[in-house]
């Protein structure tokens, strides 16, 4: 490691020891906060307050991934849909943040920090500094702080002479060699210490994942009956309807054929014409359930198809190493339909790039447009559906699109190969 890079751990660890310092009036103001609900006012201040600490936590989590590497995931329960909307009450959201076990770990984790992570903390500045003394001691200073006081200890030496002084500056270059060898590690000790505290326990963990399989089985039972739904008015509205004319147009045939046989042949035009309406209406209705070149060709080949029936050009490059879970192929190939069809109705791009690729277990897919941005995930928007159809796999959307664009959205579904790629 570089002396830069050593002599700036030291410098951070002055910098963590002042917000460990901080830590102490977070704990004082969150228990006083706490301690008030009986009286009331608590009820509305310990959420502010609860917001402050977890602040302050992840400024923590931060660092510790950017200074030393430390990865510190974040415990937090989501806080309700009701609550993002603006319709839970104060006291609902008091109780809410307090039956968060996180919220507890964040008041300990303030104790530890403003003690044990301090002193830390300031050992891993403190070295440098002070072998710096031992140098400022041997150019003269030591005379008047002996004149005023006798014998001056620096460290182990008894500082009463120039000799003694300039065996003190030895001893401060050793405490500075020493300090930027161990300003980094106690700089990372300062922030693994913290990560025992505010990193999610293994119960919590458990708690997070039942929860989460819980909410997407809901969504996906509510997507089931939503797309059976669906199919049913298709169905309806549709082909069932042409089928039935046809067959009331062959009855009339079948009366008209010796009678008025010009006005059957009409008649059986227009039923040719309904029968092959029909024919394409299903085959649509197929597709839209799983079509075809996805069960064939699998996911590369069905989202080039895709992206040849779109009205705005798509550059496409795929590279998977073969095929995947069926109900996987078919997430992801809905799920990059819903995303091309949007982009295409509301950027007014004029092009769009696909990728797809695997890496390390997981489906990557990133949809890109030269449109005017703004994009979000809105409740009940198509980019909200997409994220419940990938939750059922434990995959995940994120959105960038400031406004003027570009546009990028992001796929991954963690999912691993189960056939080789076909080959031609």
């Amino acid at each position: 490691m570089k002396v830069r890079k050593r002599l700036s751990a030291c410098v951070r660890g002055l910098g963590v020891s002042v917000l460990a310092l901080m830590s102490i009036v977070v704990f004082v103001l969150t228990v006083l906060s706490i301690a008030f609900i009986p009286l009331g006012l608590g009820v509305f201040t310990t959420p502010a307050m609860v917001g402050v600490l977890r602040r302050h936590a992840t400024q923590r989590r931060l660092l510790a991934a950017k200074w030393s590497g430390v990865q510190i995931r974040m415990p937090y329960r989501p806080l309700p849909d009701d609550r993002r909307s603006g319709v839970t009450g104060q006291v609902e959201l008091c109780t809410f943040l307090l039956k968060d076990p996180a919220t507890w770990r964040d008041l300990l984790w303030l104790q530890v920090d403003m003690t044990a992570g301090y002193v830390i903390a300031l050992l891993a500045f403190a070295f440098p500094p002070y072998g710096v003394e031992g140098s400022v001691l041997a150019a003269g200073v030591w005379e008047p702080i002996v004149d005023a006081g006798g014998t001056y200890w620096y460290a182990f030496v008894p500082v009463t002479s120039q000799g003694t002084a300039n065996l003190a500056a030895l001893t401060g270059l050793g405490l500075i060699a020493l300090g930027l060898f161990v300003s980094p590690l106690l700089l990372r000790t300062h922030f693994l210490l913290a990560r025992a505290f505010l990193a999610p326990t293994p119960q919590m963990t458990l708690a997070a994942r039942v929860e989460r399989l819980t909410e997407t089985r809901t969504d996906a039972v509510d997507t089931s009956a939503a797309e059976l739904r669906r199919i049913e008015r298709d169905l309806h509205d549709g082909a069932q309807a042409r089928l039935v004319a046809m067959g009331m147009s062959l009855g009339t045939i079948e009366a008209l054929i010796e009678k008025d046989p010009a006005k059957a042949k009409e008649l059986l035009a227009a039923a040719r014409t309904n029968s092959a309406e029909a024919l394409a209406e299903l085959r649509d209705l197929v597709r839209g359930i799983h079509p075809p070149v996805l069960a064939e060709r699998g996911l590369g080949d069905a989202v080039r198809a895709l992206a040849l029936r779109m009205t705005i050009p798509v550059e496409v490059e795929v590279e998977v190493p073969g095929r995947f879970a069926e109900p996987v192929e078919a997430a992801a190939y809905f799920a990059i339909s819903e995303v091309l069809t949007n982009a295409a109705k509301h950027s007014g791009a004029a092009r769009m790039w696909l990728d797809i690729h695997h890496e390390a277990g997981m489906l990557r897919i990133a949809v890109t447009d030269n449109g005017s941005g703004g994009a979000r995930i809105a409740q009940g928007g198509g980019l909200s559906g997409v994220e419940r159809r990938l939750g059922t796999f434990d995959g995940v959307l994120a959105v960038s699109s400031p406004p003027g664009g570009p546009t990028m959205v992001t796929m991954e579904i963690p999912c691993a190969p189960v056939a080789p790629r076909p080959t031609v």
